[in-house]
């Protein structure tokens, strides 16, 4: 199983992004849970937000009521809508696959909010 992350970039803030996460390979992704992570630097990598596979979702109480998570199962993919973004927002954002007692990681991808 692969992960890919993408949508990660520079905005100002209050401004808006969305990262996608896509799975590719042999399992079954309906079932899966998707977890968004984050590490900024010099800190520990920290929880942002989880989708169960019955759209079940929580989230971390720094993000919540700014950030949305959602997922395809058509596209097998796991999306994170992050709005009125902050200058602590910026981070690597990781997504993580928990498929049965497997448990997958892709790559990050750099969120910056700077103005």
């Amino acid at each position: 199983v692969q992960l890919q992350a993408s949508g990660g970039g520079s905005v100002q803030p209050g401004g808006s992004l969305r990262l996608s996460c896509t799975a590719s390979g042999r399992f079954d992704f309906p079932l899966s849970s998707i977890i968004w992570h984050r590490q900024a630097p010099g800190h520990a990598r920290e929880f942002v937000a989880q989708i169960y596979n019955t759209g079940r979702t929580n989230y971390a109480d720094s993000v919540k009521d700014r950030f949305t998570i959602s997922r395809d199962n058509t596209w097998n993919t796991g999306y994170l809508q992050m709005n009125s973004l902050k200058p602590e927002d910026t981070a690597v954002y990781y997504c993580n696959l928990i498929s049965g007692v497997n448990d997958y990681w892709g790559p990050g991808t750099q969120v910056t909010v700077s103005s």
